[in-house]
């Protein structure tokens, strides 16, 4: 026999879970999954991206296109991206943890803009004031800058009390 035929051969190892032949995909071990907050967190970032084209849309046409000074303007397009965000928070990123009703919304978006509104509009209203207002920086960059210093304080206030979880 030829030295190439009595080579042992290698076999490369068997997972049990396919050895039955299945080739269907098996379960991602729990360490390597993402957590239910780094999904959640990512979900309210896609949400809070589209919330900042909203937000510098809505700036850019009441300061640049109807001449509204900077802080109205500001103010305005903070509130157009937190009711955007609002819906899309309750419809996609906690859609797990709430019912989408009036009776349950309404309440649900009064909490909501007083507390992330509330951040959003102090925080960006005193933010630009500074950075615009005082380091004259264009307003733009300066928004950008806001919403980014403002966008964790939110995330934790809706996890922990706009969208609780509710054990019935």
């Amino acid at each position: 026999m030829s030295a190439v035929m009595d080579a042992p051969r290698i076999v490369p190892p068997v997972n049990p879970a396919s050895a039955s032949g299945s080739h269907e995909s098996q379960p991602t071990p729990a360490a390597q999954r993402p957590t239910p907050a780094l999904i959640r967190w990512c979900k309210f970032n896609v949400v809070g991206g589209i919330g900042i084209a909203v937000q510098f849309a809505a700036l850019f046409l009441l300061k640049s296109v109807l001449h509204f000074n900077y802080l109205f303007a500001t103010a305005v397009a903070v509130e157009a991206a937190v009711v955007h965000n609002f819906v899309w928070h309750e419809q996609f990123t906690w859609a797990d943890r709430v019912e989408s009703s009036w009776r349950e919304s309404v309440p649900r978006f009064v909490r909501f803009n007083l507390t992330n509104g509330a951040v959003s509009i102090l925080g960006n209203l005193a933010l630009m004031h500074v950075l615009v207002g005082r380091g004259h920086l264009n307003y733009l960059a300066a928004n950008a800058i806001a919403i980014a210093m403002c966008s964790v304080a939110n995330f934790l206030v809706s996890e922990a009390w706009i969208f609780e979880k509710r054990f019935n």
